[in-house]
């Protein structure tokens, strides 16, 4: 059993990036750097011997409070925390914490964690868990993890229910309390587009407002690239190394390849199908590119993006900080020439967006006050208070949607994305409010990605298979690994 559930772990730490098609492990959103950075072997995770994982610790908090323990994966995230434990005991006296927060590299945190709830001893109060590592872990829902529903109550109206059920185990209880939506939208680099097109930017905000359809932005992408009549320059890219178009198509379907924690995987679907076909066309047609290493969230991808190569491309709204952190640099070269939009659908009506990448926060039964932790998580990662700092700090699109219109959290001007940016990145993703899927994070995930992320994509995209022989010769495979 030991054996077996250390080896699903370590798979699905390789290909948390294909699956959450996020990344930066140091900047949360989902740790496709986080899955890569993954230290030790199988051998070495099984092996009760090895020389225990050292972390970086910080505290903060009152002294004579109740003490807790929390594990992350990202510095960005300790820091979060015990930011937010002061403000709780600023307003709760009588319920203080002294918190211990504890970064360790992402695979070995992981491991760590399971162990400890295998073991049923040594699991900190509060664990980060990366999204793609969320079906190991909240397969102990009953025997090891603590419940949020009841903490979370005061805030579930406002929340974006599809993040919240991202994190919920087979029970239909909720186990993770999220940093962000992970909305996806389609960045569009208005610079370059109007200076092909050879007109201003509001005309060129306009052409791209009028694409409603994946035919419309096709459309506006072969009028780009005739336009720019230049080789190498792209009107977008399509990833070999990661899923999200994918899971956005299937979310326009209301489609799901996982079947849930019930059903049986099926990546014969209608939607992925009608997305690979339409970017097979595209790269006959010399309007996309094979992205660099596979996804543009990578340093390849970075660089493509900034050497003008594509123009347009879709990702989560967390990818806004890519551009702070890895783009745009002292110099802001970026800044004032990227407009995000909504994403195309097939068909009219369908739904826009899908949730992508994440962390949820998890509290174990371990812990000495479960009831206090839980309480401290929701309200930190659900409050006005948390949720500004999620949205001024970290760049992450907040899951309380009561924040989405108000003008001193949404439109203000001191933000960093508020003034990078041509529009408003909140009031794109109020349009869109109601029109953001979910796709399940379930056992078979891993499997499904694997197979999609090493074989299926290259040789859709890369070497031109049929589309509809390469997801039965998928769907086979698939079938035989998973349990």
């Amino acid at each position: 059993m030991k054996k077996k559930l250390v080896s699903s772990l370590l798979c699905l730490t390789m290909l948390a990036g294909c699956l959450t098609g996020c990344g930066g492990g140091g900047n949360e959103a989902g740790g496709t750097n986080g899955g890569t950075e993954a230290s030790g072997t199988a051998d070495e995770a099984g092996d009760e011997e090895s020389t225990e994982v050292q972390g970086v610790s910080s505290s903060a908090g009152d002294e004579n409070g109740t003490k807790m323990e929390l594990w992350t994966f990202v510095d960005a995230h300790a820091e979060f925390y015990l930011k937010m434990v002061d403000e709780w005991n600023a307003q709760n006296p009588d319920e203080t914490i002294y918190l211990t927060a504890t970064t360790y590299p992402y695979g070995d945190m992981h491991n760590k964690y399971l162990m400890s709830l295998q073991a049923d001893t040594g699991a900190p109060d509060i664990c980060d868990v990366e999204v793609g590592q969320f079906p190991n872990v909240v397969a102990y829902e009953d025997s090891q993890l603590y419940a949020l529903d009841d903490a979370a109550a005061p805030y579930m109206e406002t929340m974006v229910q599809a993040r919240m059920d991202t994190y919920a185990g087979a029970n239909g209880k909720h186990y993770g309390a999220p940093f962000h939506v992970g909305a996806t939208v389609m960045y569009y680099n208005v610079d370059l587009i109007s200076q092909a097109l050879g007109c201003t930017y509001d005309e060129a905000i306009a052409k791209i407002d009028a694409v409603k359809t994946w035919e419309d932005y096709e459309a506006l992408g072969k009028e780009y690239v005739e336009a720019k009549g230049e080789e190498g320059k792209y009107w977008t890219s399509v990833d070999t190394g990661g899923t999200d178009w994918l899971w956005l198509a299937m979310a326009e379907y209301g489609d799901d390849w996982t079947g849930g924690f019930d059903g049986e995987p099926n990546v014969q679907l209608e939607s992925v199908s009608s997305m690979l076909k339409m970017q097979q066309s595209w790269l006959n047609d010399n309007l996309a590119q094979v992205s660099p290493d596979g996804h543009v969230d990578l340093e390849a991808g970075y660089q493509n993006i900034l050497d003008g190569n594509i123009v347009s491309f879709p990702k989560a709204m967390w990818y806004m900080s890519r551009f702070k952190n890895y783009m745009d640099g002292e110099e802001d070269s970026q800044k004032g020439k990227w407009y995000i939009a909504k994403c195309p659908v097939f068909k009219e009506g369908q739904d826009c967006s899908v949730g992508i990448g994440g962390t949820g926060t998890v509290v174990s039964q371990q812990s000495s006050n479960p009831e206090l932790a839980a309480k401290f998580v929701c309200w930190a990662k659900m409050s006005e208070e948390g949720e500004a700092y999620i949205w001024n700090e970290l760049g992450f699109d907040v899951c309380n949607t009561a924040y989405w219109t108000d003008p001193a959290f949404a439109q203000d001007e001191n933000n960093y994305y508020n003034t990078f940016f041509l529009n408003k990145p909140y009031d794109v993703l109020a349009d869109i409010a109601g029109q953001i899927g979910k796709i399940s994070v379930v056992p078979a995930s891993p499997t499904i990605n694997e197979q999609l992320c090493t074989i299926t994509l290259n040789a859709v995209l890369e070497e031109g298979q049929d589309v509809d022989e390469a997801l039965q010769e998928a769907q086979d495979e698939i079938m035989l690994n998973v349990e």
